[in-house]
């Protein structure tokens, strides 16, 4: 802020690639957990278990709570969230990193 003010809101990027070593028990896994959901409504449980057991990253997102990452954060409180997850056909694991890439340069400039 150009005032001097600081905002009370802070923007926490976040950017993870995950191999999936077994996808099965992955799979297995979101399954149980949607079929633990005493919330989850029967049409939307049929489609998300259709999903997962269709697409690993898909059974990953069910699985992965941006909440959790923050939860034991003092003095702080999550004021929103959303995230996504996506086959990375193109990602080469010993590629060497570049945050160009990432789009995290401007980020890293201070800048973004």
């Amino acid at each position: 802020m150009s005032n001097g003010e600081t905002s009370r809101f802070v923007r926490l990027h976040v950017e993870l690639v995950m191999e999936v070593t077994d996808a099965a028990r992955l799979t297995g896994a979101a399954v149980d957990r949607l079929n633990d959901d005493p919330a989850l409504p029967d049409d939307e449980r049929r489609q998300s278990l259709e999903t997962v057991r269709d697409d690993p990253a898909e059974a990953l997102a069910h699985l992965v709570d941006p909440f959790d990452l923050v939860t034991g954060v003092p003095g702080t409180q999550l004021a929103q969230a959303s995230w996504s997850s996506e086959e990375m056909t193109d990602y080469d694991p010993d590629a060497e990193w570049d945050a160009a890439e990432w789009d995290l340069a401007d980020d890293a400039d201070g800048e973004g």
